[in-house]
């Protein structure tokens, strides 16, 4: 009678495992893109097949991360079997299947037997994107064409280049990434109006304005821990008051609904909360709108709540 255990080597798993953490710990699900205009596919193998359970939701990832718009993924091998050539300097990812094999064994009873055993193995695979000279096959174009979104302003794409932050355009995710102090934004033509790309950059730039060099915010907490939250909060109240200065849509609180509950424990925990955030806020959009050359409409300070706090 045969039997079944899993025996596996853990580094490349955990390489993967360790990789989403991180993604999730910045409060992000690596394998949901809010952006419209990103063609979807499961990634596929040079032969067309899907990949299957972990490795679907990690190249995706990666594709995601390096913005790679291509689903097909192969080895080096493949590549020039295909006529193409990876490019010098690319650098591989680490894909993970299960070899079986079958070991003789001896059972409890001292007689001979066969075990099922399943053994982690890992191989490295380029995306097409990587490599030239592959057939047009493994380039699929987008089922619609990118299009420009509407509502795009010279005065707030001057605005925004006044303050002069490190910002690149790059896969489908708008993030800010305070080591490197740098700001992550998708192409605009991934929104549905530049309206909503504007806000959004509004808000990453408002947590960019915490950098040490800056306002000098804590910017090193955790997804899900108390200070995370409140930093989100001061960037949600921060891009509000860019918003009402500029003219732009407030509609972040609506796309971090999942954080409600944590500004909730925070707010109903310490009165004051939400006073230190909103002063937080005003100094952050305060920067924004001195580097990007925009003049607020001035405060009575005498009735500030934050200084009668």
């Amino acid at each position: 009678m045969a039997k079944s255990r899993l025996a596996t080597s853990f580094s490349p798993a955990n390489r993967i495992t360790a990789a989403i953490i991180d993604k999730l710990e910045e409060g992000t699900k690596p394998w949901v893109k809010p952006w419209r205009g990103l063609p979807v596919s499961r990634p596929l193998r040079s032969c067309g097949t899907p990949y299957r359970g972990i490795n679907t939701f990690w190249l995706w990832m990666v594709a995601d991360a390096a913005g790679y718009s291509s689903p097909y993924w192969m080895t080096y091998r493949q590549c020039q079997k295909l006529g193409g050539q990876v490019r010098k300097g690319e650098k591989s990812t680490i894909a993970i299947f299960y070899k079986s094999y079958t070991k003789e064994i001896e059972n409890a009873e001292g007689e001979q037997d066969t075990e099922n055993r399943r053994v982690l193995k890992a191989y490295s695979v380029f995306n097409a994107d990587q490599c030239d000279g592959l057939p047009d096959l493994y380039h699929p174009k987008p089922p619609v064409a990118a299009v420009e979104p509407e509502g795009r302003e010279d005065r707030l794409d001057a605005f925004f280049a006044r303050v002069n932050a490190n910002l690149r355009h790059h896969g489908g995710q708008a993030y800010y990434e305070p080591p490197r102090d740098r700001i992550t934004m998708p192409p605009a033509e991934l929104f549905d109006a530049y309206s909503h790309y504007y806000a959004t950059l509004a808000h990453e730039m408002s947590h960019w304005t915490g950098h040490s060099s800056r306002l000098d915010r804590d910017l090193k907490n955790r997804f899900g821990s108390d200070a995370y939250a409140a930093e989100e909060l001061i960037a949600e109240l921060s891009s509000a008051i860019l918003g009402a200065e500029l003219g732009l849509p407030v509609t972040h609180l609506d796309h971090h609904a999942s954080y409600i509950a944590s500004w909730l424990k925070i707010l109903k925990s310490d009165e004051r909360a939400i006073l230190t955030a909103a002063a937080k806020a005003e100094e952050a959009a305060s920067l924004l709108l001195e580097m990007g050359g925009h003049l607020a409409r001035e405060s009575n300070t005498d009735v500030d709540l934050a200084d009668a706090a």
